[in-house]
Parts: structure tokens; sequence; C-alpha cells
């Protein structure tokens, strides 16, 4: 069986071609650009098969621009013929829309004409449907229902070209609003929903997350990931006698904007908002009312008048939400699924519930879509053309902190233990147009260490930030660490003497430079001293010391430090301990916004106030200190890998909860 896809490089058209290498069999011909075949080798490269072949094709030209003898070698080869190029934005002009999704959709069912296609599969979207008041349905396409743009005009448009003019057996999908990866939040620009994160991500750092927000009732929304949209595609497709039909890649329950909103809220931290007055409120009196002349109509209609989109565009355009998307952010139509659920029984397909997959999303779009680094001029000048070498790189911390680092203009020089991992992050950052280099190192190995240090200074231009991010965290109580010396060994060997080895090495290279600004990534422990954690403390307290000393030994070379005592952080390493789930903690990607303000405004130390609070209660009253420590040590247990499963439940777990919140940031 064989495949053409057009849009392969696109979001839906990555995870179709994943599908479809995952679970069919045959080649899978993908049409790109001439200008665009380096991006898909590097696509090709990263889905690892060699049944992906690419055709050089255009969108805007007849039968795609194919070429005639490839076109005539395959005629009557290919099964499937998978059309996803268009355009999947509210803010595209005319022209633009036209072009893509009208002419495009023509060209393409010309080509699958040609090559006597099976079937040709047509992405749509519930934008077809435009403002259609009441349930719209599969069998339904052309009701005479209002088309508010030129988006719901010409997905409208390419919908009926292929229902009339396609001369082979066809199939229409209809998505809703597509989101990123239920399962790791994967997405590749912003769009939908994430037109709001950057208000959402202002309110969490601002505002406390318990304090109510008064918010509109704007309707319902309809949000799927693209791993349903995907695996549904590729189910649907093969089903056998379902050509003609259309289906609605919808959440069967739409979802409320507010509830929305409040979901990516409750994912970042921030505040959530409340309607006083909502649709229960106002159906009542306003049941037998035309939808137009009902508060919502009213509310909707006065944001898309030409005053209002001009007054947005200087207020919340300005803060990265398009005035034309505020204007259709709900849905008139609710839409009907059935066919596409009776489709899917017993497939295990199904949209999992926002709430499942949210924080996912938000936390893919803070490490890898939040373009503020890139818009921050100090960052820019601090950082551009720079080589920054990151230690732990592979994941967590280090992992968000090159992200950033690229975004910035810098370039990273990624360092961690697994190369796999590291290439996929150096392909990661050159798919966006970035640079990044690649140096595999176990820093526990001393050897090691002094071969990277080599390696660094011989093909490095220059060393202009070391970020000693990798670390070893080990909680196990002291009655518990008996018999367990190594764990102290191998927490000191990764933590202290491989930082310090790994800049030993390059410090030749930093005094020649006299530019270079080291920041080391501490911990919240060191100043606050929580109990279970004597070996990782120790680790790092030795560190802050070591740099504190040399800091005045090579302050005239040019070679300056920070040491950021960072609170608790949602990575890899946290997630063996359970309890932390219900912690409050931070980011990876506010940590590394941390790391960076390190690298570009260099002071000694980086600290919370709880961090700061801390070491103040130790020092004037170290008595009183050590019984809230002692009071914690009773509350919380032991790891399960140092006693087995963990039995915070009831009373106790409330008062793991209250005692973490209380004490926001520290390990316990």
């Amino acid at each position: 069986m064989s495949y053409f896809v057009t849009g392969a490089t696109g979001f839906i058209g990555r995870f179709l071609v994943s599908e479809l290498l995952d679970h069919r069999e045959g080649e899978i011909y993908v049409l790109v650009r001439q200008g665009s075949l380096a991006r898909m080798e590097r696509l090709v490269q990263r889905w690892g098969s060699d049944r992906v072949i690419p055709v050089v094709g255009d969108l805007g030209a007849q039968s795609l621009g194919v070429d005639p003898e490839w076109l005539a070698g395959h005629r009557g080869s290919i099964d499937h013929f998978f059309h996803l190029a268009a355009i999947y934005d509210m803010t595209a002009d005319d022209a633009t829309n036209d072009a893509m999704n009208v002419d495009g959709t023509r060209h393409a069912i010309g080509l699958a004409e040609a090559l006597e296609a099976g079937c040709f599969h047509q992405v749509s979207s519930v934008a077809a449907a435009g403002e259609y008041d009441g349930v719209f349905d599969e069998t339904m396409f052309d009701q005479g229902q209002h088309l508010p743009s030129p988006y719901h005009r010409t997905k409208f448009e390419s919908e009926r070209i292929v229902r009339e003019e396609c001369g082979v057996p066809w199939r229409v999908y209809r998505p809703a609003i597509v989101v990123g990866d239920s399962e790791t939040g994967t997405m590749d620009k912003v769009d939908g929903p994430y037109y709001f994160f950057p208000v959402l991500k202002r309110l969490r750092d601002s505002l406390p997350s318990w304090l109510p927000l008064v918010g509109l009732d704007l309707g319902d929304t309809n949000v799927v990931p693209v791993d349903y949209v995907a695996k549904a595609m590729d189910h649907l497709a093969h089903a056998p006698g379902r050509d003609g039909e259309a289906f609605h890649l919808v959440n069967p329950e739409p979802q409320s904007v507010v509830e929305m909103i409040n979901a990516f809220c409750a994912a970042a931290g921030a505040p959530q908002f409340a309607t006083p007055i909502d649709r229960r409120v106002t159906s009542a009196p306003f049941g037998l009312v035309p939808r137009g002349l009902r508060p919502g109509g009213l509310v909707a209609k006065a944001i898309a008048s030409a005053p209002a989109q001009l007054a947005l565009g200087q207020t919340v355009g300005r803060a990265g939400i398009p005035p034309e998307v505020l204007a259709h952010t709900g849905f008139v139509p609710r839409f009907d699924s059935q066919r596409t659920e009776q489709a899917l029984a017993g497939s295990g397909i199904a949209v999992p519930v926002l709430e499942s997959y949210a924080r996912i999303l938000w936390n893919y779009w803070e490490e890898n879509l939040d373009q503020a680094t890139a818009r921050d001029a100090a960052a820019r000048k601090a950082l551009e053309g720079r080589y920054v070498v990151i230690t732990g790189a592979s994941s967590g911390i280090g992992q968000v902190t090159a992200l950033k680092v690229s975004q910035a203009g810098g370039i990273p020089v990624l360092v961690a233990r697994g190369k796999d991992k590291l290439e996929d992050l150096r392909l990661t950052i050159e798919m966006r147009g970035g640079q990044a280099h690649v140096f595999p190192c176990d820093l526990s190995d001393l050897a090691a260490i002094d071969t990277l240090c080599e390696r660094l200074t011989a093909e490095l231009p220059s060393i202009d930030y070391l970020v000693n991010n990798a670390g070893r965290s080990i909680r196990r109580s002291l009655k518990l660490s008996q018999d367990r010396f190594h764990d102290f060994e191998r927490t000191m060997q990764l933590n202290y003497f491989g930082a310090i080895r790994l800049m030993l090495g390059l410090m030749p290279r930093m005094r020649e430079q006299r530019r270079t600004h080291i920041v080391n990534i501490s911990s919240i422990g060191v100043q606050t001293s929580p109990p279970r954690f004597s070996a990782y403390v120790a680790s790092k307290a030795a560190l802050d010391a070591w740099s504190n000393v040399v800091s005045s030994e090579v302050v005239g070379d040019g070679v300056t430090f920070t040491t950021v005592h960072m609170p608790l952080v949602a990575t890899p390493m946290i997630a063996p301990t359970k309890l932390y789930d219900k912690f409050p903690t931070i980011s990876p990607a506010q940590a590394a916004d941390v790391v960076l303000k390190a690298m570009i405004e260099r002071p000694h130390e980086l600290n919370t106030l709880l961090g700061n609070a801390g070491a103040v209660a130790h020092t004037v009253a170290p008595k009183a200190a050590f019984r809230v420590l002692n009071m914690a040590y009773h509350v919380f247990p032991d790891s399960a890998a140092a006693r087995g499963p963990e039995t915070g439940t009831g009373k106790r777990e409330s008062e793991q909860v209250l005692l973490a919140k209380l004490f926001k940031g520290i390990h316990w």
C-alpha cells in the first residue's frame, strides 16, 4: 500500500506520517518545495525511516508541479492521497487563504486524479460550518450558514470543490481547534488558545494563584489534541465502506471558553476567572430572543466590529492576541460527531479530557514556544553569537536553558551522558534556525572530563559562559544511610568534584579570554538545610564555598561567578519522589529564566525570599529553625527507594501539603 501526503512538514501532517509509519506498510511520498528539502531531510532523519520519500512540487502549480515522469511512473500505485497542505490561520488575508486553501485543493485533486489514487482524503475544518445556529452534524454541509472570515469561507469552498469536482473517491475530516500532543505537548506554532498563554504567564508572575478574576461568558469552544486527530484520521482512512463521508474530529462534549482558559490557568499556576453573569443567568429571559440579540451574541458582534478590532489591536494586540482571533473565540454551532464515534468504536481512540493534559501543553509552550527571550534586548545583547557550555543539557533545566539561549541568538554547547538525547535537542534547535554543538560526556568520570576540556578548548572559538547544571539528588535520612556511604561519594563525585574538574580544565582558556561567566546551579537547601538531604546539600554547599573562594582569586582575570540557589523544580530528577506531585514547584522554564538572568546580569548570587529567610533564621534563631525542620522531618516519610512505598495519606498527607505550600520551593 502506498501513500501521498501534502503538508507533511506541517503540524498535523508530521503526526499523520508518524502514524502511517507505525501502523501501515508501504512507501509514503511527501510533497515538498525545493526550498524546503533540507527541512524535510531533517524530518526524515527524525522519523528514522527510508519509507518516507520526498517528491518536489508546488501547491500553487497545476498537478502540484510534480514531475510528469514521476507522475507517469506512479500512476495507479497510490492507494491513499492525503491533502493536508493548507492555511490554518484565522489571521491570514484573503489572497493567501484563496491560494492555499482553494487553489491548492483544486491542484491536489488534479494530481490525485492523474495518479488514479484509490481515495482522496481532504483535511477540512469545523470552520466550514461557519456560524450555523444549532447542531451541525456530519451529514450537513451547505446549510446557508454565514461564513464570517476568509478562513471560514475558504474552508467551506475547498470542501465544496472536493464534493463536487473530485473524480476519485473521497473522505473529508473536520478537526476542531487542534492543540499539542496530549502526551508530549509537542506543538509547532502559536495558534488558538496559545495566543492567550503570554497573558496567563504575566498573571502567574504578577498575582497570587488564589486571587479570583472576573471573566466574561464567551460561549463554547472545542479543542482536540493533535495525536487524537492523527490517530483518528489513520483509522478512519482505512475503515471500509466510508467513502463520500465527512467526519467531525471534535470533543463530543464542548468546553466553554472560560473553562478552557481556566484549565490552562490551573496548569500555569495563574489565578482563574469567575463569570458572575453567564448563560445560566441569561438563558431563561433571553431563550426566545434570536441568538444575535442575546448578550453573548451582542458581545461577539461588538468585538468583531471595525472600531473594536482597531481598539483591540492597540490593547490586547500588544500582548500578542490578534483581534481577529478574539472575535472568533467561541463557536456558534454545536458539532455532532456520532458518525466518527461509531467508526472509532473499539479502536481505543478517543478525545482525552483537557484537564488531563493541559499542564503538558502549558509546559511545552513555556519551554519551546514562548518567545519572551527572543524579544528581550538585554538577552540578545548578552548572548548573541556567544558559546554557552551547559552541562546536564539532555533534560530539565539544562535542556530548556539551551532552547532559550538559542532563542536569544546564543550557541548552546550541549554536555550530558546521553548522546541520542543531545543530538535530538541539537536537531530541534537547528530546525528552529539556531546552532548547537554536542559533546557527550559522563561528568562523574574525571578522565572523561579532562578529555572534554581538551575538546572544548580545541574545537570552540570561545567559551563565553559555563552553566554547571548537571547534578544528582539523593533523599534519604541518616538512619537509613548507615551502610550507604557510596551515596555521599557519588553525590560529591558529580555535584562537586565533576564541576570543579570541568572548571579547572577550562580555566586557562577562560583567563586567556578574560570574559567568561560561570553559573553554578546550587539549591535552596544550602540556605534552609532541609532534613534527608545531607548528601545532596553538602555537595552543593561545597561547590558554593569553592566558588566563593575562587571568585576573589580570578576577579582580575575576567572570570566571574553566579550561584543560583534554585527552589524545587519539576524536573526528572525529582520525579521518583511521588509526594512532590502535590507540591508547589517552579517549572523548568521558570528555572531557565533564572539561569538566563544570571548570565545577563551576572550577580554574585540569585536567591529566593524564602531561601534568604531560611539563611537568616539559621543565623539569628538556629534552635527554632531546627525545631521547625525536625517537625517537617517527622511529617514527611523517607522516599520509596529508601524504605519502600510511601504512606503519606489522610491527615499526614494534608500536613505535608500544608507545609509544602507554606514553605514553597523547599525540598522536603
